[in-house]
């Protein structure tokens, strides 16, 4: 591949990793780029409140949503009925021993709220947070989604 520097004339056999370093450094950023465009949530009109805490990026908790629509998606998984929500919350959130957070649209009628948040507590789910989000005034200072602890 490359000639002796030398002028031996004969050809250097081992292979140059220097292109091959490049073109992964360079996937390795477009991986890096692309990936939390990917990962966009559930559109959800969440309620506002002033009291809040920025919520956290680990990855020890779940949200469970119910749209507007009246469809809930556990992450970004959709839930059919109550009973698969019950399932679902004590295989991955309640034996994981994880957070859950409730993110609910703020036309959802309260009494669907309430309803949901009866099988949580049904489920056995002590580690309970709810969604909320910053006033306008408050979020042009820098303010994001948020949690409101119950």
């Amino acid at each position: 591949m490359g000639a002796n520097v030398g002028g031996g004339g004969k050809f250097v056999s081992d292979i140059n990793v220097t292109p091959f370093v490049d073109v992964m450094l360079v996937l390795l950023i477009i991986f890096m780029v692309a990936t939390p465009m990917m990962s966009q949530g559930l559109e959800v009109d969440l309620p506002q409140t002033k009291q809040v805490e920025v919520l956290s990026t680990e990855a020890d908790h779940m949200v469970l949503t119910v749209r507007n629509d009246g469809k809930m998606y556990l992450d970004e998984y959709p839930v059919e009925t109550m009973e698969d929500l019950e399932g679902y919350l004590q295989r991955l959130v309640k034996e994981k021993n994880k957070t859950l957070f409730l993110q609910a649209d703020k036309s959802v009628p309260y009494g669907t709220v309430v309803e949901v948040m009866g099988h949580i507590k049904a489920v056995g789910i002590e580690k309970l947070g709810v969604i909320a989000e910053q006033p306008d005034d408050a979020a042009s200072k820098g303010g994001q989604p948020a949690r409101a602890r119950k």
